[in-house]
């Protein structure tokens, strides 16, 4: 499984895996998910630094989050090593991984969804719902799907 770094300004806040992530919310949703500019490295650190939600996550058997910009990385409550080494399945609570698996299996015959809304946890057993996100699937720049990813900006605490 490869591992990303941590972003920050040293490796360009991981500007290539970000901008995969970038260019396949645009063609797949026809919008932009951040201003666009010709320097990808700003562009990373736009993403890292947003007021909302962005995590991506492989391909593997069991998909394995592969990034979570600062603001998933506080809503998860899990540092960059702990959250790039968790199935993605383990943010939904056990009976809500079949929904889950679900929405997936549409996102990966669709290209892409934008009006999930769902119940998922932290790693410290915090319940919290999401509206209205965005789920894509995230493609190289050979057109070879490399993953999916999701972008939220409103959820709310359950208890």
């Amino acid at each position: 499984m490869p591992q990303f770094p941590e972003p920050s300004a040293s490796n360009e806040y991981l500007s290539p895996h970000v901008s995969h992530l970038l260019r396949s919310y645009r063609q797949l949703t026809g919008r932009h998910l951040i201003e666009p500019t010709d320097d990808a490295a700003k562009m990373g650190e736009l993403v890292n630094d947003a007021p909302f939600i962005v995590v991506s996550h492989g391909l593997e058997h069991d998909p394995i989050l592969n990034y979570g910009n600062r603001c998933a990385l506080e809503l998860f409550e899990m540092s960059w090593d702990e959250f790039t080494h968790t199935p993605s399945r383990y943010t939904a609570e056990a009976p809500n991984r079949e929904e889950r698996e679900k929405l997936l299996h549409n996102v990966t015959a669709k290209g892409y969804i934008d009006d999930y809304s769902g119940v998922r946890i932290s790693s410290t057993g915090k319940r919290f719902r999401i509206e209205q996100a965005t789920v894509w699937n995230v493609y190289d720049l050979e057109g070879d799907k490399i993953g999916q990813a999701a972008t939220f900006s409103e959820w709310s605490n359950l208890g």
